[in-house]
């Protein structure tokens, strides 16, 4: 017999499915089909490493979920999936016929539902197979209806970001002794992994991390560069727990850093001080958001500052990087109890970020690290 790992209490993916249904009904909808896999997870627990494939959750206005997938899947559906119901399909089979079979059984021959266009795994090509197979169905893009609800996050959720804090902690600290001259990234790279897959990360990472000149550009990867003396190494640690993230980022110069580098790096961190101090529930983004960017350009440190300066991390599958709230000129958005953030402010090769919480009263970092320039 398959043992429960549900990731949290039944009654959560209750509530959960409750405020979809809520949306669903207000909306005039018969069900959404979310092809989205945080979505999928977060609504009915159900999780597999193969959630590329062609799966989703048929979740009606009222009534219990249906998941769509692979046969193969049927253990970790077991496993994971706080609701029974599930529709399979075999390699061999029609998998779109069998998708608009469990709608039509579930739904009738003409439902109106929700659908996740802007999900990766729904392809152009799934898409229009479905909508030949189910003709009578009518359809509305629903894209960001359960990612906004997924925006405010439980303790329960927050507690695995904190555990994930504790991993990213424990890589950095792996960064920070592994490089030197004459070190690899790669090398580097498999020290920051192990060390946060023993800490309790369910991925390796490591996240952004390179030298040289690659260091001056953001979304760098390991490579096989030898580092160099005077090196500046870009490194941002991302583990997650139960795919819960927490990330954050420390500069590092290898063997020598000058009195400059220190004064620069100490100008990032007053600055991200000075906006993470107006962070708390009910202010606009936009204030923390100008702070970062008139605190750089200011002191000379950047000519322009393009990059958001806020992003909300939370449940991420990968390749899902970020979820959808960001801080930028213009945004329009306010802080609420419960959001989580990576916040971060770059400038001339060096970065520094946190992954943070807002609370009743302000914010609490999840990632918690010596703030400074580190000499390797």
């Amino acid at each position: 017999m398959v043992q429960p790992a549900h990731w949290f209490e039944k009654s959560e993916y209750e509530a959960r499915l409750e405020r979809v249904q809520s949306a669903l009904v207000e909306r005039g909808y018969d069900a959404m089909l979310a092809f989205q896999p945080e979505t999928v997870t977060w609504v009915t627990g159900f999780f597999t490493r193969g959630y590329g494939s062609f799966q989703f959750a048929i979740i009606p206005a009222s009534g219990t979920p249906t998941v769509v997938c692979r046969d193969v899947e049927a253990y970790y559906l077991d496993a994971t999936c706080v609701f029974p119901d599930r529709a399979l399909w075999t390699d061999s089979d029609d998998h779109a016929a069998i998708a608009a079979a469990a709608v039509r059984s579930r739904l009738g021959p003409a439902p109106r539902v929700a659908v996740e266009l802007a999900a990766w795994p729904l392809s152009a090509g799934r898409y229009a197979r479905l909508r030949e197979a189910l003709p009578g169905a009518d359809w509305h893009d629903e894209s960001r209806l359960v990612a906004a609800m997924r925006l405010v996050k439980s303790a329960a959720e927050i507690g695995y970001q904190r555990r994930a804090g504790k991993a990213a902690e424990a890589g950095m600290q792996a960064a920070i002794a592994t490089a030197g001259v004459g070190v690899s990234e790669r090398e580097m790279a498999a020290e920051v992994c192990a060390a946060m897959i023993r800490a309790g990360s369910d991925l390796p990472g490591p996240g952004v991390m390179s030298s040289g000149e690659r260091a001056y550009h953001l979304h760098g990867g390991y490579s096989d560069r030898v580092l160099e003396h005077g090196d500046i190494v870009q490194i941002e640690t991302t583990p997650n727990v139960r795919h819960y993230h927490a990330r954050f980022m420390r500069p590092i110069r290898v063997a020598q850093a000058s009195a400059e580098d220190h004064r620069i790096v100490d100008q990032l961190i007053a600055i991200q001080d000075a906006a993470l101090a107006e962070v708390r529930p009910g202010v606009a983004a936009e204030i923390p958001d100008r702070i970062y960017r008139e605190g750089v350009l200011s002191a000379g440190l950047r000519e322009t500052y393009t990059n958001k300066t806020f992003y909300s991390v939370g449940l991420l599958l990968q390749p899902s990087g970020g979820e959808p709230l960001e801080a930028a000129p213009g945004c329009s958005w306010h802080f609420e109890p419960g959001m989580t953030f990576h916040t971060y402010v770059l400038a001339r090769g060096f970065g520094m970020s946190e992954t943070i919480a807002i609370t009743p009263d302000g914010y609490e970092r999840l990632t918690n690290f010596p703030r400074q320039l580190f000499v390797a």
